[in-house]
């Protein structure tokens, strides 16, 4: 009797770690899918830059990646990135109707902040546009742009396809739009396209990235047979079905206002400091060196949901497991990626784009160290918010940011584009250090770490 508990006890340990192999399998194997569309994304995508910078030179390169940086900022600082809140309580969700109500929710925000960006946007550049580096000349063209803003509700339908594993979708639906602007801009640079041409071009193909995404979760609703449910769906009372929701969504928005401040105005901050060219190299530094910012995206985007279902299961292996294992994975990516950057940038610079921007290797360089440091952060940032630490996480933000706008304002006038690379690390280095602070005060979670 003794030997056959002995055996059932193996047994069933033997089942958990296949389960648990299998769960890793299956989150790689997800992972995997968004890599490779990330990467396809990410390789035709410099192709397309490459068209676009060839074209303008770095003036007018650096005029065009204001517009786009401009814009971006007002939507970043205005998305409440609806796809976090309806995650976290979807993947609580045991009812077909609350889940409906839940993804109306969503969906109203996302139409109301992409609104809300444009006249946030048009406002903005034409009172206070020397101020984030928009000359009166620019100003026209800057406000063109703008027009991307209301086309940009993602979090909804992010939150659709990742809730139900339609990572495929994701991926290769960026591709298909990554293949849409580099034949645009093949077309742009055959005409002999100018600037104002190549603004048309990127709007264009960023509005339909973002059509992309949408129709590609509606038709996922449509297929489950919910998209009448949501598009019905009332949403009175829906703080009673999930109590916490605004608390988390208001949260969660203010920490990705805070870090796209830093990730998203630096380029105004360099050009405004350091000039057009400054702003160019920047730009272009800071579009390869952040490539692999994607792979951290990325895994947040698989994780995010298995760790909430975890945590709501109180499954805290699980959990814990899960946090280490993907910690360990990036952490070894980033050390690679910098290495090899730091090898090939040169070479690569003088091929994709020419000798003229070769001055933003060393941009590249200390970019990519920070990228490591975020992406080892982003693990377990995931991780704080399935926990329901959204508080931890505001104020790591908060601290993080401050430090990068006092290093960025000094440094930038001094050392011109390098400042904001620095500034990127010392913010890197405090958010980090916050955030693993905080994952180990989490009750339950230090005894696992000994395990």
């Amino acid at each position: 009797m003794a030997i056959r508990k002995k055996l059932a006890k193996k047994v069933n340990g033997l089942r958990k770690v296949l389960a648990r192999e299998e769960s890793l399998k299956s989150r790689l194997q997800n992972i995997g899918h968004l890599l490779t569309g990330n990467a396809l994304t990410s390789l035709i995508g410099l192709v397309g830059f490459a068209l676009t910078a060839r074209a303008l030179g770095p003036s007018d390169y650096g005029i065009l990646a204001l517009c786009f940086t401009y814009t971006s900022a007002v939507e970043r600082l205005v998305n409440f990135q609806s796809w976090q809140p309806l995650i976290k309580f979807g993947a609580q969700s045991k009812e077909p109707e609350t889940l409906n109500s839940l993804l109306k929710f969503g969906l109203l925000l996302d139409v109301s902040a992409a609104a809300t960006g444009f006249l946030i946007a048009v406002t903005l550049v034409w009172a206070f546009g020397p101020w984030f580096g928009i000359s009166p000349e620019m100003s026209g063209l800057v406000t063109l742009y703008c027009a991307v803003l209301p086309f940009q509700i993602s979090g909804m339908p992010m939150a659709v396809l990742r809730l139900f594993g339609k990572f495929r979708s994701i991926a290769y639906g960026h591709v298909a739009s990554s293949i849409l602007r580099v034949g645009l801009c093949a077309i742009g640079f055959a005409i002999g396209g100018g600037l104002f041409e190549f603004v048309l071009i990127w709007m264009a193909a960023q509005i339909a990235a973002s059509l992309t995404i949408l129709t590609l979760s509606l038709a996922e609703l449509r297929r489950r047979g919910m998209l009448a449910g949501v598009l019905k769906a009332s949403v009175r009372g829906i703080t009673s079905h999930f109590p916490g929701l605004w608390k988390f969504a208001i949260s969660t928005n203010l920490s990705l206002t805070l870090r796209s401040s830093a990730n998203q105005i630096d380029t105004l901050f360099v050009g405004y400091l350091a000039g057009p060219a400054a702003a160019g190299l920047y730009h272009i530094a800071k579009r390869i060196g952040r490539l692999a910012q994607q792979v951290g995206d990325q895994v947040q985007a698989v994780l995010f949901p298995d760790l909430a279902r975890a945590w709501a299961a109180s499954a805290l292996d699980e959990f814990h497991r899960a946090v280490t294992q993907m910690r360990g994975i990036l952490l070894g990516f980033g050390i690679v990626l910098v290495g090899g950057i730091y090898l090939t940038i040169g070479p690569l610079l003088r091929f994709a784009v020419g000798s003229q921007f070769e001055a933003a290797a060393p941009l590249v360089v200390v970019q990519s160290i920070a990228v490591t440091m975020m992406l080892y952060a982003t693990v377990t940032r995931s991780a704080l918010l399935a926990m329901g630490r959204e508080d931890r996480v505001l104020r790591g933000v908060l601290v993080a940011t401050i430090a990068f706008h006092a290093t960025a304002l000094a440094l930038i006038p001094w050392v011109g584009a390098m400042g904001a690379n620095i500034a990127h690390i010392v913010m890197a280095t405090i958010w980090l250090s916050m955030m693993t602070v905080a994952y180990r005060q989490t009750p339950g979670i230090r005894q696992h770490e000994h395990l």
